[in-house]
């Protein structure tokens, strides 16, 4: 603990290949936050993260005393410790539905695309791929109605699903342009944010080279 101590700002231990973790950078640019972001080699163990989560994994942020590592957890803490630009509605119904949104995310593209990248089995990848492209086309006419996921403004909900959609290519998912227009429109608009934009790791700018 004591690398961490001396640390003068908020420290945020990273996979720079991982949606998880990615998710959490963008909230962390959105909010404009000073944060030590910290690649880790996921193939060589850290001796600092395992000495303050006892998962020892990623990603994990320490705010002082505090260290959160669970993603979901991580972001929902920034949206209420920096609550400008707010990331969750103020209303708890609102909030509720937004919470559900981001269950159903992780469910069902998150598990799909974890599956996709895991698995080696090439039937089990072939069907997960299918199966999220699907998905992702069958809600693109939805996203015509609003700027961002189902919301005028960019949300938390964005922030989970914008990952997944950045590493499309590398699941091996092509959008049709026809049946997914207002994705592919969505994507793009999320994909310019200057908060997506500072959120990329070294890896994930690789992705689109």
């Amino acid at each position: 603990m004591g690398v961490i101590a001396k640390r003068s700002s908020m420290s945020f231990f990273s996979d720079g290949a991982s949606h998880y973790s990615h998710r959490v950078r963008i909230v962390l640019a959105e909010k404009g936050v000073t944060v030590d972001i910290i690649d880790v080699d996921t193939d060589h163990e850290l001796e600092e993260l395992a000495d303050i989560n006892p998962y020892n994994s990623l990603p994990t942020l320490v705010d002082r005393d505090l260290v959160l590592y669970q993603s979901n957890v991580i972001m929902e803490y920034l949206d209420e410790r920096f609550p400008h630009p707010p990331l969750l509605p103020v209303y708890p119904v609102a909030r509720a539905e937004s919470r559900l949104l981001i269950y159903r995310i992780e469910r069902d593209w998150c598990r799909l695309a974890n599956l996709i990248l895991s698995s080696k089995d090439d039937s089990v990848v072939a069907q997960a791929q299918q199966e999220l492209k699907d998905g992702l086309i069958a809600i693109s006419p939805i996203l015509a109605e609003k700027d961002y996921f189902m919301s005028e403004d960019f949300t938390l909900v964005d922030c989970f699903i914008a990952p997944i959609l950045w590493r499309l290519s590398q699941l091996g998912i092509t959008l049709p342009s026809q049946q997914a227009g207002p994705m592919l429109s969505y994507m793009a608009r999320l994909f310019e944010r200057d908060s997506f934009q500072e959120s990329l790791s070294e890896t994930e700018r690789e992705m689109h080279l």
